[in-house]
């Protein structure tokens, strides 16, 4: 048979590939933006002849409707990073949260969590027949490689990337072809105070450094002091827009780069359409599994690695909590311990963990005398290097536990300074 012949003879509808999924599967869904719109919404539409499904992902992008109330007695969503649509079925117990590293989620598929149903997004073949992975390698690839089942949806509208970002037609059992949009977020709004984090961060980055950055207000706003750089380059689980206007600009260039140079090496991708606009048929832009870019001892390679995560809480130990207010788990470890210790393993190497000073409109002082009750330790004290806030740089690797909360103190916000010291004093009985 042709390959056209091949791939004529795995089409079906999006009903006909749900019929596919039998009660008690195991169903791993394409992470993130790169989620199979098409055949979830057929199968939460026949949900009734489902029961006992486990859906199994990382960060949903979409309405997430299997985790909703009423949908018990059919699905049953386990979660290894919990988000916006998906936080209430795990805390009223409708949902499951497995803790895992990211680097080690594709471990799990093989291990631990066997995979029934791989559903996915990909790009049209090529003339080999070779569909790319588009924005979601990361845990998707691995998901398809270990499944009893795969369904790809082929989306005409998905940006083709390079790297090991590929799966034959022959690997895949049924298609469901689709065109739509590729889900967007929306550019975060940088504040004074993210602008002045920002700012601070980029005092750590030097020129020819190669980076880690993930989304959201803070890691953009680094993006704006980094103007005046010169040849950085960047491995990170994922990157959003503002890296196409270093790129465009020349401060981004990959020269320096001691492994894979000249390229951009990321894992997946969230941005806007102008985003998947650069990565499309980019070979600058690379995309490799999760537990490839994300593997410590492979960031630890890179020359200069900086890695810039955000945070819950800081205690006055410099344990960081990232995903739990308290018991309530609000999102996962994501990449931030794979990236903190391969940035730490580096030589030359800097994690930084940025945060506002405060949260709930400033009544709430993120920098803290011990985490809240049942909160989670993401990174370990002896893995922080240093904190960041909109009040300056601390630094706590090879710091006593008095000077690491004594240089916390410095950068915490002013209205909370005095309960602070007054905790330092009580614990180290030392005037601050």
């Amino acid at each position: 048979m042709s390959l056209n012949e091949i791939y004529a003879s795995k089409v079906v509808s999006a009903k006909e590939a749900a019929d596919k999924i039998k009660s008690g599967d195991r169903i791993v869904l394409g992470h993130a933006v790169g989620e199979p719109a098409a055949v979830i919404e057929e199968m939460i539409r026949n949900k009734e002849k489902y029961s006992n499904v486990e859906i199994v992902h990382m960060v949903a992008m979409g309405r997430a409707e299997y985790a909703k109330t009423g949908m018990e007695k059919h699905f049953r969503h386990n979660s290894i990073f919990v988000g916006g649509s998906t936080r209430d079925a795990v805390a009223s117990g409708r949902g499951d949260f497995t803790p895992c590293f990211f680097s080690e989620v594709p471990k799990l598929f093989k291990k631990s969590l066997p995979v029934d149903v791989a559903l996915i997004q990909v790009t049209p073949p090529d003339e080999h027949g070779y569909c790319s992975f588009g924005v979601s390698n990361d845990y998707t690839k691995p998901a398809a490689e270990h499944a009893k089942l795969v369904i790809a949806e082929v989306n005409d509208q998905m940006p083709r990337t390079m790297g090991d970002s590929f799966i034959h037609i022959s690997d895949i059992d049924y298609i469901v072809e689709s065109s739509h949009p590729i889900i967007e977020l929306k550019p975060p709004v940088i504040g004074e105070v993210e602008k002045a984090i920002g700012e601070n961060c980029a005092s750590l980055i030097e020129d020819g450094a190669t980076l880690q950055l993930g989304i959201g207000a803070i890691p953009d706003a680094v993006l704006l002091f980094l103007k005046d750089k010169k040849d950085l380059g960047i491995h990170s689980e994922m990157i959003s827009d503002g890296v196409v206007e270093l790129v465009e600009s020349g401060v981004i260039t990959n020269r320096k780069k001691s492994i894979h140079n000249g390229k951009i090496i990321v894992t997946f991708l969230m941005g806007t359409k102008k985003l998947y606009d650069f990565v499309n048929n980019n070979p600058m832009v690379e995309m490799y599994p999760v537990n490839y870019v994300n593997d410590p001892t492979v960031i630890m390679k890179n020359y200069k690695m900086i890695s810039i995560n955000s945070c819950v809480q800081v205690d006055l130990m410099g344990q960081v909590c990232s995903e739990s207010v308290g018991l309530k788990q609000i999102s996962g470890v994501g990449g931030q311990v794979d990236f903190v210790r391969g940035a730490n393993m580096c030589k030359d190497g800097v994690s930084i963990m940025a945060m506002p000073s405060t949260s709930g409109k400033g009544k709430i002082s993120k920098i803290v005398p011990i985490l809240d009750e049942g909160a989670t330790v993401t990174t370990s004290r002896n893995d922080v290097d240093y904190v960041v806030t909109e009040y300056g740089v601390a630094q706590l690797k090879g710091r006593t536990l008095r000077q690491r909360a004594r240089a916390l103190i410095e950068i915490a916000h002013p209205n909370f300074k005095e309960e602070l010291i007054k905790e330092y004093e009580k614990r180290f009985c030392h005037r601050f």
